[in-house]
């Protein structure tokens, strides 16, 4: 494969004008099917077999209009002194409200309720499912409250369900401030703007057309509209530093004096193969997560295993082409001795770091194990949910709403149970278990009986005495499916279910909870595997394996400390306390799995390379750090920042899952690559490299770092007296 590689990357070289020409091609092809073909993206959260998922089945399959969406409407007059009872202006301004929402398209029908104290009006508008709804319905919602505040003498805000199907989480400001880091970042380790401007934008380019094409994968299976975020962010991370480690490779070529064409293709089949590798890891890793059992899941896993795809792609094809038309001035000002004099500072300094663990190889092994564990400890509390509308910024008409439900009304509103009753045998049964409900100590109270136009159906919805993301509304949810109905549904022929969207969650978050640790095994089992044949070895993929699992611990660890127990929230924006989102675990894990292995790979083969030349284990721990150690942290940054970014964003699950992740690279990059890698094999000397015969005879041979098999380098000729070598260089623009 690397000679085929190989062969690439001279023709990008060569003719890069063909190369870029066929990407932008496929590039106008995909974003104008994408713009006049494409599906739009929606959000189906309907998981088989879950109690949930039975209630909605249930009432879908009697018409019943509770199956689809809603939307709260919540008002309140803005004299603090008056209620709806005492003023005849408030009362005629609510009504003019539920009749615009009445008249709004797709809208089945209203409700209206008042509080005990009269200060607050809940207005339900009541949806189809999902399927039948886009977001205009969400505009059209906007703009009839934005006409009933004019003249009005009412506050109204808006949430509910609509609002979660099809607000767009705005992430745009954090995207910037993450590529404004990454910029700063690589122009300090390269040194030159064009050596900067093309791992940007390779990544840019290739985002641009993996994002537009998950609309025409959405034919395929449904992508909900949360998956080009998490798109966006990993494929800029990944995009970044798949064209940094060949931009890397080839500087450092070029700085041995080999011709740019002879460059870039040896850059293409080594630094190229590792990236193709490493993107099919995270591909495969990704899609793992069909494991869950959850559709949504695995359909968001696909949607980013076709960003990453795409990234690869554009690292491996379309950077060779640039790396042709830029030539020498890849390195911008500076010579190429120049170029070779900081990369062998650089390396100095990493090599006084590799020499400085191996000295101290027990302290750093065990203090650096010791602060992974401590950090992963509190994710033995990990709750599992999601967060509502109280979590949102205090400035949004989703928290507003909240609040004043919440007021009004109490803590439970924002969280109601909706109980699908199967009456067709049994009718009788609706009283009695209204009753039974009613009573239980977690709720508050039991709204009258909504029955289905074929009678088949009851639904009785319950207002726990708690806020939804409280464990208290959790336990009153299992209490009421374990024991209330068993209790007085005992020997007839009916059935209830719990729906709602805190039961939705919470069965999701416990669906998600028995799958991980089979999840994590699968993943942890794939790496080893992986590892054991690229590095012949039993002990460098096991304690792979086991670094993994303590640097993605202690990224669950700190979601923990910052989500659950609220250390820090303010420090990113969050609004309250919330227990970590039931698909962000699964998510983070696959990812991490992949990317991890970029750095494992990047790092262990110059380590491996080594020490098959010299035989000496020491030496070739500190060489591969040395060799390795800037790229892998530059890398990590760029990552970081990226990350970060998307924590400026409103949206909770937003701002976890770019902490979790730019925490977990974090860990992997400084105490696990830099710190427990060296340290460790260290102290096992030359058993890293111990493999039982028969398993290296079995075992396929795989050339990750690609170098094998490749003709002698073609070298520039040696400069003329009173000349530099960038001055007998190649023809800059390198198209013939």
């Amino acid at each position: 494969m690397s000679s085929l590689m190989y062969r690439w990357g001279r023709f990008a070289a060569r003719r890069p004008w063909r190369v870029i020409g066929a990407w932008i091609a496929v590039s106008v092809i995909v974003v104008a099917a994408a713009a006049g073909l494409g599906k739009e993206l929606e959000d189906s959260f309907a998981v088989p077999g879950l109690d949930s998922q039975q209630a909605v089945e249930l009432q879908q399959a009697a018409s019943s209009d509770r199956a689809g969406l809603t939307a709260q409407v919540v008002t309140t007059p803005l004299d603090s002194g008056i209620s709806f009872p005492d003023s005849a202006t408030a009362r005629q301004d609510l009504v003019s409200l539920e009749r615009s929402l009445k008249g709004l398209p797709h809208v089945l029908g209203t409700a209206t309720s008042l509080s005990p104290d009269g200060r607050v009006a809940l207005v339900r508008v009541q949806y189809p499912v999902v399927e039948g709804l886009d977001p205009v319905d969400l505009d059209n919602l906007k703009e009839a409250v934005a006409g009933a505040r004019e003249g009005s003498t009412l506050q109204i805000e808006a949430g509910g369900d609509l609002f979660f199907a099809f607000e767009e989480s705005q992430t745009g400001v954090g995207e910037m401030l993450g590529l404004i880091a990454a910029v700063i970042i690589l122009l300090l380790a390269f040194g030159s703007v064009i050596a900067m401007g093309l791992p940007i934008g390779i990544a840019l380019i290739g985002l641009g057309v993996s994002v537009s094409a998950l609309s025409l994968v959405n034919y395929l299976v449904d992508i909900p509209s949360f998956a080009p975020v998490v798109g966006a962010m990993v494929g800029l991370g990944v995009g970044i530093d798949y064209a940094l480690f060949l931009v890397t490779r080839h500087r450092e070529f070029l700085a041995r004096g080999m011709t740019v064409e002879e460059s870039i293709g040896r850059a293409v089949a080594t630094a190229g193969q590792s990236v193709i590798f490493a993107g099919g890891v995270v591909v495969i890793a990704i899609l793992g997560l069909a494991v869950s059992g959850i559709p949504f899941m695995t359909a968001a896993g696909i949607a980013v295993a076709v960003v990453v795809a795409v990234m690869v792609a554009a690292a491996v094809t379309l950077l060779p082409a640039f790396l042709g038309l830029a030539g020498h001035r890849i390195n911008g000002l500076r010579r190429r001795s120049r170029v070779a004099r900081t990369e062998r500072v650089a390396g100095a300094r990493w090599h006084r770091w590799g020499r400085h663990v191996s000295r101290h190889a027990w302290v750093y092994a065990i203090g650096g194990a010791a602060l992974l564990i401590a950090l992963a400890a509190p994710a033995l509390s990990l709750r599992l949910g999601f967060p509502d509308e109280g979590a949102l910024p205090e400035n949004r008409t989703e928290r507003l709403a909240y609040d004043l439900l919440a007021d009004g009304f109490g803590p439970g509103v924002n969280g109601p149970l909706v109980i699908a009753v199967d009456t067709s045998a049994d009718p009788d049964v609706v009283k009695p278990l209204a009753a039974a409900i009613e009573a239980d100590p977690g709720v508050a109270s039991v709204a009258p009986v909504e029955v289905s136009a074929d009678g088949s159906v009851s639904t009785l919805v319950a207002i726990p005495t708690t806020e939804p993301q409280d464990e208290a509304t959790f336990a009153t949810v299992e209490r009421l499916r374990t024991e209330v109905f068993p209790d007085v549904l005992s020997g007839r022929p009916a059935s209830a279910h719990i729906g709602g969207q805190t039961a939705t969650w919470g069965d999701l978050g416990g669906r998600v909870g028995d799958r991980l640790p089979l999840f994590i095994s699968a993943v942890v089992l794939l790496s080893f595997l992986l590892l054991t044949v690229v590095f012949r070895s039993v002990l460098v993929p096991l304690k792979a394996a086991v670094m993994n699992l303590l640097s993605i611990g202690a990224a669950y660890g700190v979601l923990v400390i910052v989500f659950q127990w609220g250390w820090g929230m303010d420090l990113i924006g969050l609004q309250e306390t919330v227990p970590v989102i039931a698909f962000i675990p699964m998510f983070m894990f696959a990812i991490l799995f992949g990317l991890s292995m970029d750095y494992e790979v990047f790092l262990l083969s110059r380590v491996r390379e080594e020490y098959l030349h010299t035989g000496d284990n020491e030496t070739s721990v500190v060489r591969g750090i040395a060799s390795t150690g800037r790229v892998i942290t530059s890398a990590a940054l760029i990552m970081i920042a990226v990350f970060f970014g998307f924590i400026l964003g409103e949206d909770p699950a937003t701002k976890m899952m770019g902490l979790g992740l730019a925490t977990a690279i974090f860990f992997d990059a400084t105490v696990v690559r830099l710190i427990l890698v060296p340290a460790t094999m260290k102290l096992l000397g030359d058993a890293n490299w111990w493999i039982p015969a028969w398993l290296d005879r079995v075992l396929p041979t795989i050339d990750v770092d690609g170098e094998a098999g490749l003709p002698e380098p073609m070298m520039e000729p040696a400069p003329a007296s009173g000349q530099t070598a960038s001055d007998t260089r190649l023809s800059e623009t390198v198209l013939t």
